[in-house]
């Protein structure tokens, strides 16, 4: 299936995260195909305040070393938002229950903190992936602002299912911000808010096997017409 004949439910469907993929380096007019279909994401007031930055080659091995180097030593990381969700209740049993899963598929057992911080450290790693985008947006924009970049993420996501790009998208890439504006050239008032490992899946990787289901819809989605 390609990206012409994939509908917008198989796209849905098809996009999970990818933890494991192929050295082969996606085209680049294909990558730029991609984000130009991303580009297209709404936003409030068509201000289209994401920043993005694709890694590829020397530039994705620079930001690998820096970023594993750190997280391997202890490092403390020091994101642009300091805001880290709670998780409780069915929140925290969804987190736990795909952690579960993840594990298991990796042969990583509850007692195994070395298999567990190897497991941690592969996001820094990018999961060998050969590419890897960070999202931004100016510093000072506030949550209104940053739901639009989630919004063109969401569209760049389902974009790369249907080209069968995998991806994983990663709140650990913002731990080392400092990292992606010293490469890049970045000033400090641009804020990076996540990224994703992206490229073609190695269906080798035993975490690609890992599949989590979603909540009924009326746990999410409430329909009332009448008072």
């Amino acid at each position: 299936m390609t990206a012409v004949d994939m509908t917008l439910e198989q796209a849905l469907r098809e996009r999970r995260s990818v933890r494991g993929f192929q050295d082969e380096p996606v085209p680049r007019a294909t990558l730029e195909e991609v984000f130009g279909l991303a580009q297209l994401a709404p936003s409030n007031c068509n201000v289209q305040p994401w920043k993005v930055f694709v890694a590829s080659g020397e530039v994705r091995d620079e930001l690998r070393r820096r970023m594993v180097e750190r997280a391997s030593t202890g490092e403390p990381v020091r994101p642009d938002y300091d805001e880290l969700p709670r998780f409780e209740g069915v929140y925290r049993q969804r987190q736990v229950d795909c952690a579960v899963e993840l594990y298991q598929n990796m042969g990583i057992t509850r007692d195994d903190k070395e298999g567990r911080a190897r497991a941690s450290l592969r996001n820094f790693e990018l999961f060998d992936a050969p590419h890897v985008a960070f999202f931004g947006m100016e510093r000072d924009f506030g949550v209104t602002v940053a739901l639009d970049v989630g919004m063109y993420l969401q569209s760049l996501w389902l974009t790369m299912a249907a080209y069968g790009i995998g991806a994983c998208a990663q709140g650990s890439m913002r731990y080392y911000p400092d990292d992606v504006r010293a490469v890049f050239g970045e000033p400090e008032s641009t804020a990076i808010l996540c990224g994703m490992s992206f490229g073609f899946e190695d269906p080798d990787v035993a975490a690609n096997q890992t599949r989590v289901g979603r909540a009924p819809l009326s746990e999410s989605v409430i329909f009332r017409d009448k008072l």
